[in-house]
């Protein structure tokens, strides 16, 4: 099969590297016969998970078949290339959604295991994994192996969050949920700090099936952390009303046709947005309808945003602090942040339920946050190796899909089930020939 030497990237456009890209036009014509290889779906991982330097990449977007859906039973079984998008399409109008979504849909399913994704439901019905009923693999010896939490369990645990190390996903069978109509009941609540914030994160009275919080980065002093809490559900057939939108039209989505200047974002425009979105969706002080698309994907709006942050990229910081040092941690976080003058175009807070069943899983209880920064100088690097150090002082972990530059031994202290998912990664892979320039850089997959 003829493959192609091409420089490519994650999302976040950094790093490039030279990659020797295979695209397979059928899951029987994936191979695992090159020294070192490593599967991507869209590309949508923020750093160099999806990348292997001067290895092979095998593409999958083309082994996008959806094999069998119980409409009854809400059960999906897909090839691994199928996105959520093209899922969605067919899945809503048919009275089911996905039981767990990241902040966009083109994602492939694959990805979303390897990754174990989560999303605004964390707290209430975990990660991907926890919904995954069944994998298809092909492992390093070209056998096929079938696992599941209870089949071959070690290797399914492994493999979910595993960033692709494990061995090539070929099929996944996933446990959808019932929805009555494509809305959502959406309720906004604005608060002033960091402080209040958390509290209404936490109010019972408050919590919904979904909840998130936008945070302004620049806000300081007394006002450090303000942002605006999210709750929002499925909406019934009494919730919607006479409210009819057709649930199958897609959002219509815009390229951003070429870069912003490197100065376009700076704390300036950034202070003035953050005030206006603070006021604007603060203030909404009723329940409100939106459709799914707005409320979960909100920048799949905008295709190519990635081009916000300029020629030079940016790197998605992601950490989970557990919650008893949670508060103060990402005070600390922002602080840091704020200090530095680099503000974050997104920032946004979310609650995690229970530790991720995958041995690589990335959520724990507690909070995660996640920010945009623009690569402009080396001094950012800097910056995040102080927040590391705070992540790791507070018990926290970086999250490897959206990793661009973690050490090796900060990834160790944060990923204390390592040498467990090592000791599985050997017994089926013991020539580490499932490696990606994100393991290499982790020293993953072979012994410390």
């Amino acid at each position: 099969m003829p493959t192609l030497i091409t420089p490519i990237s994650g999302w976040g456009r950094y790093p490039v590297q030279s990659c020797e890209l295979e695209r397979p036009e059928r899951y029987a014509d994936f191979k695992a016969d090159a020294p070192s290889l490593i599967v991507r779906g869209q590309g949508r991982s923020y750093g160099d998970a999806s990348l292997n330097e001067n290895g092979r990449v095998l593409l999958s977007e083309r082994v996008n078949r959806m094999l069998e859906l119980d409409v009854e039973q809400g059960i999906l079984r897909a090839e691994a290339g199928v996105t959520l998008a093209e899922i969605l399409e067919v899945i809503v109008g048919k009275g089911w959604f996905l039981p767990v979504t990241p902040g966009t849909k083109f994602v492939s399913l694959g990805g979303c295991v390897a990754a174990d994704v989560h999303g605004k439901n964390h707290h209430h019905e975990g990660s991907f994994g926890d919904h995954v009923l069944s994998l298809a693999m092909i492992l390093a010896d070209g056998s096929r192996m079938n696992c599941s939490a209870t089949e071959n369990a070690a290797v399914f645990w492994a493999t979910v969050g595993g960033m692709g190390l494990t061995g090539i996903i070929g099929e996944v069978t996933l446990k959808l949920v019932p929805i009555q109509t494509s809305q959502m009941m959406v309720r906004h609540h604005a608060a002033i700090n960091l402080e209040q914030l958390f509290k209404l994160l936490q109010a019972p009275t408050l919590d919904d099936r979904y909840s998130v919080a936008w945070i302004d980065s620049l806000a300081t002093g007394r006002n450090l952390g303000r942002g605006v809490a999210m709750f929002g559900h499925h909406a019934t057939t009494a919730e919607l009303g006479n409210s009819k939108p057709n649930p199958h039209k897609p959002a219509r989505s815009r390229n951003l046709p070429f870069d912003l200047p490197a100065f376009a974002l700076n704390p300036l425009s950034i202070g003035a947005f953050n005030a206006l979105y603070y006021h604007k969706e603060g203030g909404k002080q009723d329940p409100f309808l939106s459709g799914y698309d707005p409320y979960f994907y909100p920048l799949d709006a905008i295709g190519q945003w990635n081009r916000l942050y300029g020629k030079r990229g940016f790197v998605q910081y992601q950490c989970v602090i557990p919650e008893h040092g949670a508060h103060e941690g990402m005070a600390a976080l922002l602080h840091e942040l704020s200090a530095s003058r680099r503000p974050s175009f997104l920032a946004v807070l979310k609650r995690f339920g229970a530790q991720g069943r995958g041995m690589l899983s990335f959520p724990t209880a507690g909070y995660t946050l996640a920010l945009d920064l623009p690569i402009r100088d080396s001094g950012l690097f800097a910056l995040l190796a102080k927040l590391d150090g705070i992540v790791l002082q507070h018990g926290g972990r970086v999250y490897l899909a959206k990793d661009a530059r973690l050490s090796a031994e900060s990834f160790r202290s944060m990923y204390p089930r390592y040498e467990e998912w090592l000791k599985i990664k050997s017994s089926i892979d013991p020539d580490n020939r499932f490696s990606s320039s994100l393991s290499r850089r982790l020293n993953m997959g072979r012994p410390a």
